[in-house]
C-alpha cells in the first residue's frame, strides 16, 4: 500500500518480493545508492520498503526503522544475489524491519547492502562470518568506522597484501632455493615459526645469489588487484598511506615511489659487489615493529587513533591489525581472520572502501 506523499516527507512504497522475483533479479539492480530502504520477514516472505516505485506485488505498511545506529553489517560480493541477502536479512532482524542502502563508494566498486543493526555479541559475530562463507559472500559487522571524510591513516601488509606475491619466495626460485624457503615462509605465515628467526633462516640461504634476482623480481611484481585505485582515493581524502613489512627495501622503496606513499618499513637486504650476503642489516622488522608504525605515524601526522586501518594477511599481522581502529584481514590465514575485527577473503583490496563511514 503507497502512502500519500506530504511536504517534505518521501513517498513510500512497501513491496512484497516473490519467488519469481527473488530469482529474476538483482538486489544491486533494485536498490537505489543514498536512498533510504527496509525490510521485513513475514512468514518468509520478504517484504521492502522502497521511496521509489518499483514493478513488485504491493504489501501492506510496516514500522520503518533508521539508519541512525553506529553498528553496520555490510555485505558484497561480485554476484550478490537475493538468496544470499535474505539469508543474512533473516540472520540480523528479530521481528522487526531491518534499515538498509545500497553504497557504491568508488566508481569500479559493484554496490554493497548495507544494514543498521543493534551490537552483536562476539558469538553472534562469528554464526554471521560463517554464514558468509556458506554464502560465498562477504558480511562484515563493524560496531564503529573509520570515516573516509576524516584524515586518516592506512598501513598494509606488502606481500599477499599491497602485491601478489612472497618476494623472499620469488627471489629464493631464481636463486635456487625455493622449495626450501617457500615452506618455512608458509609455517611463519601461519604463525608456526618465530618471524625473526624464520627470516634470518630465509635470507641465510640466499648467500651468493647475485643482485639481479631482485631486479627480476621487481620488474615482474603484481600489485595486488585494487591497491592503485585504493591509494589514489585515500589520498585524495587527506588519508595517509604507508607499507610495514617483513620483506625487503628493495621493493617497497619501489612501492612508495611509484605510489607516493608517506612511508614505508622493512627489512635491509646486504649486498656485497652486487651479491647478496645472506644476512639482514640492522634491526628486523617483525610482529611487534609493524604494531608501533600505526601509533607512530598517527602520532606524526595528529591524526586520531579512532582514524586507524590497518590490512594485511599473515600471523605476523595481528599486532597491527589489533594496533589499528579497524584491522582487516586480507585474503588471510584461518588463524589471521578469527582474530581481526573484519576480513575480506576474495576480490580486490579497493573493496576496503566498504567498511569506512
Amino acid at each position: 500500500m503507497a502512502l500519500r506523499p506530504s511536504i517534505g516527507n518521501p513517498v513510500s512504497f512497501f513491496y512484497q518480493l516473490s519467488a519469481h522475483d527473488l530469482s529474476a533479479t538483482s538486489p544491486l539492480a533494485i536498490l537505489l545508492p543514498g536512498k533510504p530502504a527496509a525490510f521485513r520477514l513475514e512468514d518468509e516472505r520478504l517484504c521492502l520498503y522502497s521511496t521509489s516505485p518499483l514493478s513488485f506485488q504491493r504489501a501492506e505498511s510496516f514500522n520503518v526503522p533508521s539508519m541512525q545506529t553506529a553498528a553496520v553489517v555490510t555485505v558484497f560480493s561480485d554476484d550478490l544475489s537475493w538468496h544470499a541477502l535474505q539469508a543474512v536479512i533473516r540472520f540480523v532482524s528479530t521481528d522487526s524491519a531491518v534499515a538498509a542502502q545500497l553504497i557504491k563508494p568508488h566508481a569500479d566498486l559493484p554496490g554493497a547492502v548495507q544494514f543498521s543493526v543493534p551490537e552483536l555479541s562476539a558469538a553472534q559475530h562469528a554464526a554471521l562470518s560463517a554464514l558468509a562463507c556458506e554464502l560465498a559472500i562477504e558480511a562484515v559487522y563493524l560496531s564503529q568506522r573509520p570515516l573516509l571524510c576524516e584524515p586518516g591513516v592506512l598501513v598494509m601488509d606488502m606481500d599477499s597484501t599491497a602485491i601478489q606475491i612472497e618476494c623472499i619466495d620469488e627471489i629464493a626460485k631464481l636463486a635456487g632455493v625455493g622449495e626450501q624457503v617457500a615452506a618455512v615462509t608458509a609455517r611463519a605465515m601461519n604463525g608456526e615459526l618465530d618471524f625473526a628467526q624464520s627470516l634470518i633462516a630465509r635470507v641465510a640461504t640466499l648467500q651468493g645469489a647475485p643482485q639481479s634476482v631482485l631486479q627480476q623480481v621487481l620488474a615482474d611484481v603484481p600489485l595486488m588487484p585494487g591497491l592503485t585505485a585504493l591509494v589514489e582515493h585515500l589520498q585524495q581524502h587527506s588519508w595517509r598511506v604507508a607499507i610495514a613489512s617483513g620483506g625487503f627495501t628493495y621493493f617497497t622503496d619501489a612501492l612508495k615511489q611509484r605510489l607516493g606513499l608517506t612511508a614505508t618499513f622493512a627489512n635491509v637486504l646486504e649486498i656485497k659487489d652486487g651479491v647478496l650476503t645472506g644476512r639482514v642489516l640492522g634491526d628486523i622488522v617483525d610482529a611487534n615493529t609493524k604494531a608501533s608504525v600505526v601509533k607512530l605515524l598517527a602520532d606524526e601526522h595528529l591524526i586520531s587513533p579512532a582514524q586507524t586501518v590497518a590490512i594485511g594477511d599473515g600471523a605476523n599481522d595481528i599486532p597491527m591489525l589489533n594496533a589499528a581502529a579497524l584491522g582487516v584481514a586480507f585474503h588471510a590465514k584461518p588463524k589471521v581472520q578469527a582474530q581481526a575485527k573484519a576480513a575480506i577473503r576474495q576480490g580486490s583490496l579497493l573493496q576496503l572502501l566498504y567498511l569506512l563511514g
